[in-house]
């Protein structure tokens, strides 16, 4: 059994990054010689190309042997992976005496792309593949919404101008509504105001947004109003709506 293993133990691939390893058919001459003198431990190989005459199977595994240091982290220093190892079993060389584990790696097992592609029609497939556009079909729509969410949050958050403001108005003042969240708490009347100060008071003003719904339940509304000077201390706002909303 031996003659089709090739094993590599930790020592000699130590410092290394990747392996590389050829794989030919030997000729009828080399078979013969091969089988006389058994001595022979690596039989050339070269870049050329050959032909095999039979089918092979050609299986690589890795094993691994380790231990438990003070700061219980896995080292491997001191122990050799022994040329008994198959893919059964492992066999550990140890200069120290501690309690040490084998490891491996199983590598999955390779897709038959062949096959796949040729059993990958819709009549043998219904399921998945209705599953798959039904799903994404969902997904387009979810995100078109999300989409379309997102723009009217950032509508939420710019600040409006009053549609009543007189461009030589050169003082301006932020106003922030706040709207509560209980039931009903929303209007779609038209809402005017008049704020007072120490030194003046507005004219009826409107609170307006052209672009988007304004004083929805929970919403914080805010507006830019420019007067023509300073109002001086504020001192009270008077505000009303004109019930013409829906429902009202």
């Amino acid at each position: 059994e031996n003659i089709y293993k090739y094993f590599i133990n930790n020592q000699q691939t130590s410092g290394h990054q990747s392996l590389i390893f050829g794989l030919r058919e030997l000729s009828s001459i080399e078979m013969i010689e091969f089988c006389l003198n058994s001595s022979y431990i690596n039989l050339p190989i070269t870049d050329e190309r050959y032909n095999f005459t039979s089918n092979y199977e050609l299986r690589i595994y890795t094993s691994g042997c380790y231990y438990l240091d003070s700061n219980n982290n896995w080292k491997s220093d001191g122990l050799i992976v022994g040329s008994l190892t198959n893919h059964y079993e492992t066999e550990c060389l140890a200069t120290h005496l501690t309690t040490f584990a084998g490891g491996f790696i199983v590598l999955p097992s390779p897709i038959n792309w062949s096959y796949v592609f040729s059993n990958a029609d819709f009549m043998r497939n219904k399921t998945i593949y209705l599953t798959v556009i039904s799903f994404s079909i969902i997904y387009i729509i979810l995100m078109i919404y999300a989409r379309f969410k997102d723009k009217k949050d950032i509508e939420k958050l710019g600040v409006t101008p009053l549609s009543d403001n007189i461009k030589s108005d050169q003082y301006f003042y932020e106003i922030l509504v706040f709207t509560g969240r209980r039931v009903n708490a929303g209007t779609k009347s038209k809402v005017r105001f008049i704020l007072s100060g120490a030194n003046d008071e507005t004219n009826v003003r409107t609170f307006s947004d052209s672009h988007r719904k304004i004083f929805q339940r929970g919403g914080i509304d805010a507006f830019i109003m420019a007067v023509p000077k300073s109002l001086g201390l504020l001192n009270y706002i008077r505000i009303w709506h004109d019930n013409t909303g829906q429902g009202s």
